[in-house]
C-alpha cells in the first residue's frame, strides 16, 4: 500500500512496499529514495521534494501507519472533503477556480462529519440542490506553504448524484469563475489545467 502525497506537481510516496506503479517512479535518476525512518530522513525528504530538480520520492519502511504518524508531525494538518457529482446524462461537474479546472471541496468544520462536509461544500460552491451521496472514492493529499505554516492538506472524496434540472451557481466569493457539466469522454481535456491530486480523482471515470 501507499500514501501519495503532492508536493506541488510531484509525488512523494509513502509505502510499505514497492508496487509496481511505484517501481516506475523508481527508474526515474531524479527519484529520491529513502527506507530509513528517523527525525533526519523524514526532514531530508521533505527538503529534497522542495528542490526543482527532484522529480518524485519514494519513502519506503514496512510499517506505513508508523511512517505517516512521523511524517504528518512535521505539517499542520488539514481536513477538507468534495464530491464528484454525476447528472442524469451521466455528466461529471466540473468548476473553474484560480486559473485550474477542479473539482468542489472545502474545509472540514469542527464537530462535522466529513461526508456532510462534502455534500455542504458541493452545495455552496455549485448551487446544487438534493444531492445524494453514494460512496466514498478515495482520499488525496497535497501540500503548501501559508505563511510560515507548512501544510498538508487531506481531502476526503466522495461520489455524488443529483436529479433533474438545476442551474449552476458558481460561488464567486470562492473565486470560482465556472461551473460545468462534462461528459466523461471529455475529460482528459481538462487534465493539463487540472490539480494532479483532482486528476487522479477524475482518472477512473475517464
Amino acid at each position: 500500500m501507499y500514501i501519495k502525497i503532492y508536493f506541488g506537481e510531484k509525488p512523494l510516496f509513502l509505502c510499505d512496499e514497492v508496487d509496481d506503479h511505484v517501481q516506475e517512479y523508481l527508474h526515474h535518476e531524479d527519484t529520491v529514495f529513502i527506507d530509513e525512518l528517523d527525525t533526519h530522513s523524514v526532514n531530508a525528504m521533505i527538503h529534497e521534494m522542495q528542490q526543482q530538480k527532484i522529480h518524485a520520492g519514494v519513502f519506503f519502511h514496512p510499517d506505513l501507519e508508523e511512517l505517516r504518524k512521523a511524517f504528518y508531525k512535521k505539517f499542520t494538518i488539514v481536513l477538507a472533503a468534495g464530491g464528484l457529482v454525476m447528472n442524469e446524462k451521466k455528466e461529471l461537474l466540473l468548476i473553474f477556480r484560480r486559473g485550474k479546472w477542479d473539482l468542489p471541496k472545502g474545509k472540514l468544520d469542527k464537530g462535522e462529519k466529513m461526508e456532510s462536509c462534502a455534500v455542504r461544500e458541493v452545495e455552496e460552491e455549485t448551487g446544487l440542490k438534493n444531492i445524494s451521496l453514494i460512496q466514498p472514492l478515495q482520499i488525496s493529499y497535497h501540500t503548501y506553504h501559508e505563511g510560515t505554516k507548512f501544510i498538508l492538506k487531506e481531502s476526503h472524496w466522495y461520489s455524488m448524484e443529483v436529479n433533474g434540472q438545476q442551474e449552476l451557481i458558481p460561488q464567486a466569493e470562492e473565486d470560482i469563475h465556472e461551473a460545468k457539466w462534462v461528459k466523461p469522454s471529455q475529460l482528459k481535456h481538462y487534465f493539463d489545467k487540472s490539480f494532479p491530486s483532482v486528476v487522479d480523482v477524475l482518472r477512473p471515470f475517464s
